[in-house]
């Protein structure tokens, strides 16, 4: 007797992927009564620049509802590699840039692009947590590298950023994804790190997969750029959706070498196409400043309600981002983590757990930015009520 065909199942990779641990809480946002203070989402409560509004664009450019080339409008990407060029003091020329539908999504065809099945990639954690997704998607194993512990006692010298990374490569080991500003410790990974940390990928031959999308927002100190030490194998993610409050602009660049892109932009052309044409003509007016102000504003107003969120939690303030990444293990009772982010969703407040970035059980991490500095500072006092 012929067997019964199998009814059609999910893919390894789809399987591998994690389901949000926080549903279950987020519904109960919807039925709370009093203020809501959703501080697990990273995005900010300000309104983008005037000037650079896709909305605002209105009927004055042709072309506006057609798709782009797929590496994105040749007059943005000069802008953008003459941007990269000085800030980086690196030449950049537009071969040097891909145009991408967010910076997630210029992370997922990166990794995708450069990396095979059963490979390797070092995850300098804790890290943004859809990178991980991103390697299981491609095959590939993540492999968490402790470094960028909150409260500033992580060790980020470069002889101890090499030794982390070295501890945990081995002969599959391709590539190494680093997050400055970090989110959600908002550490700043310094200088020097970052040359060492090139100087061991050139050594071991490795992809470096740069996340620099708080590029903006360095408080403790300049922002520091992956992109000049190791140029011939490091891909950088940039985005309008953290720098200039258009997350749903769905608008990032690469910053990377030319041969790598020309693979990349193969999984952006059949994954998104192009990137909205709204958005990269908006990117356009942003990058010939009329973000400039607003970026200035904002990154005022988040360094000092980032202060006195760690002030009333008693910890060090953040060096950059929007984060504030704590360990909440003295409050919690044997119910754990979930135990103490259920009973804070009770008062309104909404935390993003700290497995969803990298080895952190009792971690939480909470976004100073997504509402208005009053209302999050109220937020915040839940949490310190408990701790």
């Amino acid at each position: 007797m012929r067997g019964m065909p199998h009814p059609p199942g999910r893919s390894p990779a789809a399987d591998a992927l994690r389901g949000s641990p926080y549903s279950t809480l987020l519904a109960k946002m919807a039925t709370h009564r009093g203020e809501i203070y959703p501080l697990h989402v990273g995005d900010t409560w300000k309104e983008a620049p005037e000037g650079g509004r896709p909305e605002e664009l209105g009927r004055g450019i042709p072309g506006i509802n057609r798709y782009t080339d797929v590496w994105g409008l040749p007059e943005l990407r000069e802008a953008i590699a003459a941007r990269a060029a000085a800030r980086t003091g690196t030449s950049v020329a537009r071969g040097n840039v891909l145009v991408t539908g967010g910076a997630t999504a210029g992370l997922m065809a990166s990794i995708g692009a450069l990396v095979s099945p059963g490979e390797e990639i070092l995850l300098l954690a804790p890290r943004w947590p859809l990178v991980e997704g991103h390697v299981r998607m491609a095959g590939a194993t993540p492999v968490e590298v402790p470094l960028l512990l909150g409260g500033h006692s992580g060790d980020l010298s470069p002889e101890s950023a090499v030794a982390a990374v070295e501890a945990h490569a081995t002969e599959r080991t391709v590539g190494l994804y680093l997050n400055t500003p970090n989110n959600p410790s908002g550490r700043l990974i310094p200088r020097a790190s970052l040359a060492a940390l090139g100087a061991c990928a050139q050594r071991r031959d490795l992809w470096i997969f740069a996340d620099e999308v708080y590029e903006d927002y360095a408080y403790a100190g300049p922002h520091a750029y992956a992109f000049p030490f190791a140029p011939e194998r490091t891909v950088a993610a940039h985005s309008l959706s953290k720098a200039y409050g258009l997350a749903g602009a769905r608008l990032g660049w690469l910053v990377g070498p030319e041969a790598a892109l020309s693979q990349i932009v193969k999984f952006g052309a059949h994954t998104i196409y192009s990137a909205p044409t709204a958005s990269q003509h908006a990117a356009l007016r942003i990058l010939a400043g009329a973000g400039d102000a607003w970026v200035a504003e904002a990154r005022t107003e988040y360094a000092a309600t980032g202060r006195e969120a760690a002030r009333r939690l008693g910890m060090p303030a953040p060096e950059g981002g929007t984060f504030l990444f704590l360990d909440v293990a003295d409050a919690l009772d044997e119910r754990g983590l979930m135990g103490l982010l259920e009973d804070v969703a009770g008062e309104g407040l909404f935390l993003a757990p700290g497995p969803s970035f990298g080895p952190y059980p009792t971690h939480v991490r909470l976004c100073y930015t997504a509402v208005p500095p009053d209302v999050a500072l109220r937020g915040v006092d839940v949490l310190a009520r408990r701790l």
